[in-house]
C-alpha cells in the first residue's frame, strides 16, 4: 500500500471512529518508534494530519497526545532493550543487517552526542530507527535513557500532533 493511500486510511478511520483516536495515535507512535518496524511504518505523516482531525471531531487533545508520547517511549524502550540485551549481533538480525550504513550513522550521532542522542534522534525519522537500538548496544545507563526517552516523545508528540489541532481551534472548527 502506498504511503498516500495508508495516510488517507487512517485518518479516515479516525474521523469514522474518534473515539479510537488515543489507541490508534499509540499504535501509529509506537510502530514509528520500534527499532525494526519503524523502517516499514511511517506513521509521522499520519499523527501530522491527526492533529487537525481530532480538534474537528471534538476529540479532547490530553488523550490523543499521551496515547501518542506513551506509544513512541515504549517503542523505543523495547528497542533499548533489544539492543541491550543482543549487543552488537543486533547488526545481523533482519532487517538491519540490509541497512548497515543507517546503523553506522546512528552510531556515529550516538558517540557524538551521547545522551543528547537519544532525545535529538526521534526528531530526525532515520535516525529515530537506531539511536534507542544503539544506546541499549553501548549499554547506556536506563535511567538517563529513558529520561530523554520520555521527555523526547512527550515533545514529539506535541510537536506533531499539537500545530493542527491549535489551528482547528484558532479557526473554531
Amino acid at each position: 500500500m502506498e504511503l498516500e493511500a495508508y495516510a488517507r486510511e487512517a485518518l479516515a478511520f479516525v474521523e469514522a471512529h474518534a473515539h479510537w483516536a488515543p489507541y490508534v495515535a499509540f499504535i501509529l507512535a509506537f510502530g514509528e518508534s520500534f527499532a525494526v518496524l519503524s523502517l516499514f511504518f511511517p506513521a509521522t505523516f499520519v499523527l501530522i494530519g491527526l492533529g487537525p482531525i481530532i480538534e474537528a471531531g471534538g476529540v479532547a487533545f490530553l488523550p490523543v497526545w499521551f496515547g501518542a508520547a506513551t506509544g513512541a517511549a515504549l517503542g523505543d524502550a523495547i528497542s533499548y532493550w533489544i539492543g541491550h540485551y543482543f549487543k552488537d549481533s543486533v547488526r545481523r538480525i533482519w532487517p538491519l543487517r540490509n541497512y548497515p550504513e543507517m546503523m553506522e550513522r546512528g552510531e556515529r550521532f550516538f558517540h557524538r552526542f551521547g545522551s543528547w542522542s537519544v532525545f535529538i534522534g526521534r526528531f530526525f525519522g532515520p535516525l529515530r530507527a537506531v539511536i534507542p537500538l544503539i544506546a541499549g548496544m553501548f549499554a547506556m545507563p536506563h535511567f538517563i535513557f529513558q529520561m530523554a526517552n520520555i521527555a523526547s516523545a512527550m515533545a514529539w508528540a506535541l510537536l506533531l500532533l499539537g500545530p493542527g489541532a491549535a489551528a482547528m481551534k484558532l479557526m473554531g472548527w
